[in-house]
């Protein structure tokens, strides 16, 4: 399969100009002013870099390399090799690896783990020597990874070469953390990463339990320990005949009692990415991190996801320390109590699972770091599950001018998330150290992204995994992002004013909106053709226009010149003979709202003028479809224009876990990493305790209950948005799969005021010889009631403030005001004023006026200070129509801040 996607994102600020966003921090450490900057370089913009899917519905994707001859080999976790041939635009298996993928724990229950196929690397002269290594999970009943070296060979990996180079023995009892990344530096020596093999379902915090049978548990016997291979970075020097040699310079000197040689860096807990830059000798990682959500007195630090860096051996930290050296306490897993903080200059490792030293060396701080919830260091970041995975530092003297990516990007550092799905380029000084952060290609969706890499032309291929764990995704792909630095095709709009009619048919064609991001001047041709391909007529200019005579299906292509000859083209269908049937949605009552409990009588006629009309014609009634469904507030961008199959009651949750990232571990009906919904569904019974329980486990995070992997955590969500989740989980069985047609007329009652109300209606005709069914569908949508004051547009010194989570107040200061615009007051008796007065207000008062400021008075509160969160319910008389509703703020003379407001309430009689 081989498809082309261009970004949408048009250049804002006209041709070479774009707003680029650079994120800084004010911090000790770093010392940078936090900033927004605005650059003026066209290698920015966004619409000049093309998103190629080279090969699509991988299975499980973990890495790639760019040969040379631009051809991409790439492994998938159960032991896949693949090679994308751009010639053929072709994908094929090579080869096979045999690999474990299973744990098995001491009660014989088998789960799938992140073991398997793990890395590759080809070596330094692999054009001469053709060697290629691989990192993985032998398969057989000895527990361990091995890295290995093959031949390849015309496209063809010798199996029979293979040579074993190192052998990393692991358990294979519980899941996980495996690494498996690799990289040479300048002198031929490689480094692999190893994961610490060690379970984090027992604790969130630093699995360290010591207890006897308990050594899954504990990463001081793997990352703490000076003499065991996991948790660590190794560093060695392979040799022709197969084995390998260890180099100066590593972590501890050849000899040393109770150390391994191999050990260039340690204290890590899953490093799985890896870069080495050449001209600096730092070695780059991204290392994923526990599940805690939050800290805890007595345990340590919530949990961090790291980018880290060296150019010198070291100790970093793990499972002892993280992010810039935050401590955890040393705890007694058998008498559950804490001991003191680990000391980040001394680490000691005192568990009898330790075969090594100890007395361990200093804690290395992280380059960069952030949590569930919001990074003070580093906001750009977001929020969210976390991955952290590392890629290069773009040189762009490393390749050839013409495709290479743009100098603005030369030396910064690309790092990106595989949960949060963003890309983002890091900019630092001469020696290294962190300046500023910026989101690469922002307009662009990326899908849970595993590698990204640079191909020898300089542009960017990145291998995306899919939402899915563990498994075949769809969406799992080898994506090429290619950047144009010349001239850029048009971006063409070509419109139809009535792209289906009865004889005679006179369509006006418009090209309004066609754009060139090179202000070229620019040509525009029409062609018209029929069903059969004959072209009936040509046309010039912006705007032409045609008569169809005769019925049938036509096709009308715009084709736009700019004056460079670069050409883009887009075409119309036209189904001439069959006007379109036309549906008119009426609602009874106030046109903008409805209001909870309280019916409303709609109706819906449509009329076609080959068939006739519904109601009150010749066509069965059941053939116009009529629905009303609930559409959450934040579901509207979202879902689009389908409305979701859910009762009213469930589709705030459904749209808010459509907004989060619960679909990269869940399924509606199948299970992933985590169980499916269906399942949970079938599990718990709902009632206040298990939906009180189940909301603070989304938020906090969890493990235990579906296996061996965390739940992650999710504090940036309310309390009520998380049981707004669970209620629609637990109601999921009981959801109807489609909605029920209504009559064309009829009443309908709303329950709830968190969403909007969508009436839909559609028909589709029985079309005419020669020319197919017209389809019409119309919706009409009534708002909640519930209105968020910060919608309104507010006059004067006021900031929006993020006061609730996932929701803005408005703080509002003397003498200002907000209004809304077109507001439909009929029936409305009532407009509640949702606010709040902490110690930082004074109070003050609201009046509620027509048309301005000074406007007609419908009434007026007062609110005094110290009032914790209330809603201020002022009753209005009858207001027909819709109106320019004003909320006036006014307080004493030395009053200056007054309240908080979060929402306006309309309430009908």
């Amino acid at each position: 399969m081989y498809k082309t996607i261009i970004t949408k994102i048009p250049a804002l600020l006209g041709a070479g100009v774009s707003l680029i966003m650079l994120s800084s921090l004010v911090n000790k450490n770093h010392g940078i002013v936090d900033n927004l900057k605005f650059t003026a370089a066209a290698d920015t913009e966004q619409n000049r870099y093309t998103k190629t899917v080279l090969s699509e519905k991988l299975d499980e994707p973990l890495q790639m390399l760019i040969l040379k001859d631009q051809k991409v080999l790439f492994i998938e976790r159960k032991g896949n090799i693949k090679l994308y041939d751009p010639a053929t635009k072709a994908t094929t298996i090579i080869a096979t690896i045999p690999v474990s993928t299973k744990y098995k724990d001491r009660n014989g229950k088998i789960s799938e783990a992140e073991d398997g196929l793990l890395g590759v690397v080809t070596d330094p002269d692999f054009d001469k020597n053709h060697w290629l290594y691989l990192y993985y999970s032998e398969a057989g009943d000895e527990a361990k990874n091995i890295l290995t070296r093959y031949e390849f060979i015309d496209d063809k990996l010798i199996l029979s070469s293979k040579k074993v180079l190192l052998e990393v023995p692991v358990q294979r009892e519980q899941c996980c953390h495996t690494g498996g990344k690799m990289a040479f530096d300048e002198s031929n020596n490689l480094y692999l990463t190893t994961g610490d093999n060690t379970s984090s379902k027992a604790t969130p915090y630093s699995p360290a339990d010591e207890r006897a049978g308990r050594e899954p548990w504990d990463a001081q016997r793997t990352s703490g320990n000076t003499n065991d291979l996991r948790g660590k970075i190794l560093r060695i020097h392979p040799e022709p005949d197969g084995t390998y040699t260890v180099p100066e310079g590593n972590l501890f000197p050849k000899g040393t009692e109770k150390t391994k040689p191999e050990i260039y860096v340690m204290g890590i807990r899953n490093p799985y990415s890896l870069f080495l830059d050449k001209r600096s000798g730092y070695l780059y990682w991204g290392e994923v991190g526990p599940d805690a959500s939050k800290d805890e007195p007595g345990r340590g630090p919530k949990s961090y996801d790291e980018y880290n860096r060296t150019k010198k051996p070291g100790f970093f930290g793990w499972p002892y320390f993280q992010a810039d050296n935050k401590p955890y306490n040393k705890f007694d897993f058998a008498t559950n109590t804490s001991g003191p903080l680990f000391d980040p200059e001394h680490p000691v490792n005192t568990s009898p699972n330790n075969t090594g030293l100890t007395k361990l060396p200093p804690t290395q701080r992280s380059f960069i770091w952030y949590p569930y919830d919001i990074s003070p260091e580093f906001p750009l970041l977001g929020t969210g599950g976390r991955s952290a995975m590392v890629g290069p530092i773009y040189y762009a003297d490393d390749y050839p001018a013409g495709k290479r990516f743009p100098n603005y990007y030369n030396g910064k550092l690309f790092i990106f998330e595989w949960l949060r799905d963003w890309i983002i380029a890091v900019t630092m000084d001469k020696d290294g150290n962190y300046q500023s952060m910026e989101k690469f290609l922002p307009g662009m969706s990326f899908s849970h992204p595993m590698d990204l890499k640079f191909g020898p032309d300089g542009d960017m291929y990145i291998l995306e995994y899919g939402q899915g764990w563990f498994t075949q995704n769809n969406d799992a792909q080898l994506v090429h992002i290619t950047y144009n630095g010349g001239n850029r095709k048009p971006t063409v709009v070509a419109r139809a004013d009535k792209p289906a009619g009865a004889l005679p048919l006179k369509v006006k064609l418009s090209a309004d909106g066609t754009t060139d991001s090179d202000n070229d001047q620019l040509s525009y041709k029409w062609s018209i053709v029929n069903k059969a391909g004959k072209k009936l007529a040509t046309l010039t200019g912006k705007v032409a226009s045609y008569t169809f005579k005769l019925k049938g299906n036509y096709k009308a292509t715009l084709t736009v010149t700019d004056a460079q000859g670069a050409v883009s083209s887009k075409t119309i269908a036209v189904k001439a003979g069959n006007e379109p049937p036309v549906i008119n949605i009426n609602v009874a009552g106030n046109q903008q709202f409805y209001f909870p409990d309280k019916p409303f009588n709609y109706s819906v006629v449509m009329r076609d003028r080959e068939d006739g009309v519904i109601p009150g014609g010749k066509i069965p009634a059941s053939k116009l479809k009529v629905n009303i469904s609930y559409m959450g507030v934040e579901a509207e961008e979202t879902l689009g224009h389908k409305a979701p199959p859910t009762a009213e009651s469930f589709a705030a949750g459904k749209a808010l876990m459509l907004k989060n990232d619960c679909k990269a571990c869940h399924d509606v009906s199948r299970k992933i990493i985590g169980p499916s919904y269906k399942d949970v569904a079938a599990k718990y019974k709902e009632d206040d305790e298990t939906v009180e329980r189940l909301a603070t486990k989304i938020i906090n995070g969890g493990t235990g209950v579906w296996g061996e992997m965390h739940m992650s955590a999710h504090p940036q969500l309310a309390k009520d948005d998380a049981k707004s989740i669970v209620h629609y989980i637990l109601n999921i069985n009981a959801i109807p799969a489609a909605l029920q047609n209504l009559a064309a007329k009829g009443s309908y009652t709303p329950t709830s005021t968190n969403g909007n109300v969508v009436i839909r209606a559609s028909y589709t005709d029985k079309g005419v010889t020669g020319v197919a069914p017209a389809y019409t569908e119309k919706a009409y949508t009534l708002l909640s009631p519930v209105v968020q004051a910060c919608s309104g547009t507010i006059m004067g010194d006021y900031p929006v403030t993020k006061k609730r989570a996932n929701k803005s107040a408005v703080f509002v200061r003397n003498s200002g005001s907000i209004h809304f615009d077109n507001t439909d007051l009929t029936g409305i008796s009532k407009i509640g004023l949702d606010v709040s007065t902490p110690n930082n207000t004074n109070g003050g008062k609201i009046e509620i006026r027509l048309g301005g400021t000074t406007g007609t008075l419908l009434g007026s509160v007062i609110v005094n200070k110290g009032v914790e969160r209330k809603l201020f319910n002022v009753d209005i008389p009858p207001t027909a129509g819709r109106q320019n509703l004003y909320l006036v703020f006014t307080g004493t003379v030395n009053a200056e801040n007054l309240m908080y407001i979060d929402n306006v309430l309309f309430a009908g009689k």
